[in-house]
């Protein structure tokens, strides 16, 4: 999927290193905030899993690291789960202004209890997801749970925690006692997905009902039986983000688009604030038609060459199996390879200046069947 490494500033002026994942074939339809687990970072392969699957449906998914963690300024020691919250608020805010307010959040574990907290601040928000995501935040002190007197009686304390040391300040405990999610999930106004594992050892799945009892509808749970709470397996992330996508799009806005109509076979639109990106329908088959990003297009569909190409392969392709077919002879699979280039054309009005071309189309034919030579050149 394309991707934009960019950088935005959080409430404290420090920033952020986020990386943008959109669609492949079409500009986003909708945009989302990612929130990843805590002590990861925007390059967690579940992160990256479910953005991938989320960009394929049409979404643009923002995910980046919080303040002190991976490539954002910052220091983690001074952090606290409020100022995770405003982070998520601060990566709204910049897709507002930067690119289009976003209508989905998804946190995974402690990034989902703070996306509920993010999401009641925007008004744009219309869905939200938690994956693996607690009742409460405190539920993450049982990580460093041997530390937690300590941190209180001398301020701080390095915590191991997924096997990599972090050092943990009373300002951050004492944040997360302050915390009430459930008071804010009851009065929420917004869909909510809640994805849990019954086998997560992490988070237990009794979390996931408590969070559910406290939500209004509409509100949804699926169980993610068999995988851990880290996502570990791909097929795990891929799964979760394809769930996702397909159920928020019964609660996120879609934007309207013309619809194309002609009477004749097909009708190409190329809208008035694009370059190159033509909108296309030929015998009701939706189709984008585009430039390569080096000549200034944007990718999206095939070049107008790449269509005639596409012609010349298919015709082929189907004129051979109907005369096979009448002949009785078996081709197996057939496959048609066409190249396109400019060649100096031979006999043109402009010839004196070497600048006369023609397009020349060559075709490659492969049959998977044995033919002799005969058949092969009829």
């Amino acid at each position: 999927m394309p991707t934009e490494n960019i950088e935005f500033q959080n409430a404290s002026g420090e920033t952020l290193s986020a990386r943008l994942e959109l669609p492949p074939d079409k500009r986003p339809e909708n945009f989302a905030v990612f929130a990843h687990c805590f002590t990861c970072n925007k390059n967690f392969h579940a992160v990256r899993q479910i953005s991938s699957a989320l960009a394929a449906k049409g979404f643009g998914v923002l995910s980046f690291d919080f303040t002190g963690l991976g490539d954002s300024e910052g220091e983690f020691t001074e952090t606290t789960f409020s100022g995770s919250v405003d982070d998520l608020v601060a990566a709204a805010n910049f897709l507002s202004k930067e690119y289009a307010a976003p209508s989905l959040m998804i946190g995974h574990s402690l990034g989902g209890a703070a996306t509920l907290l993010a999401a009641s601040r925007l008004e744009s928000v219309e869905a939200v997801v938690t994956i693996g995501s607690p009742s409460a935040p405190q539920h993450v002190k049982h990580l460093f749970n041997d530390r937690v007197d300590e941190i209180l009686d001398k301020g701080k304390s390095e915590v191991n925690i997924g096997g990599r040391p972090f050092v943990l300040k009373r300002e951050f405990v004492e944040d997360l006692d302050r915390q009430d999610i459930l008071s804010v999930v009851r009065e929420f106004g917004k869909a909510i997905l809640i994805l849990h594992s019954p086998e997560d050892n992490i988070v237990g799945i009794d979390d996931a009902a408590i969070l559910y009892k406290a939500a209004k509808h509409p509100k949804s749970f699926v169980s993610l039986s068999g995988a851990d709470h880290l996502l570990s397996s791909p097929e795990d992330g891929r799964y979760a983000g394809e769930l996702i996508a397909s159920w928020a799009a019964r609660y996120v806005k879609k934007h309207e688009s013309s619809e194309l109509r002609t009477k004749e076979d097909v009708v190409a639109q190329l809208p008035a604030d694009e370059k190159f990106t033509t909108a296309m329908v030929a015998g009701g088959h939706r189709m984008t038609a585009d430039e390569p990003q080096s000549f200034g297009g944007n990718n999206f569909g095939p070049s107008p060459y790449g269509f005639v190409s596409s012609g010349l392969a298919a015709c082929t392709a189907m004129t051979l199996r109907m005369y096979a077919d009448r002949k009785g002879w078996d081709l197996g699979d057939v496959n048609v390879h066409v190249s396109h280039t400019k060649t100096h054309a031979e006999d043109c009005s402009d010839c004196e200046t070497g600048g006369g071309k023609i397009d020349k189309f060559t075709r490659t034919i492969e049959f998977a069947a044995e033919l002799d030579a005969g058949r092969k050149k009829k």
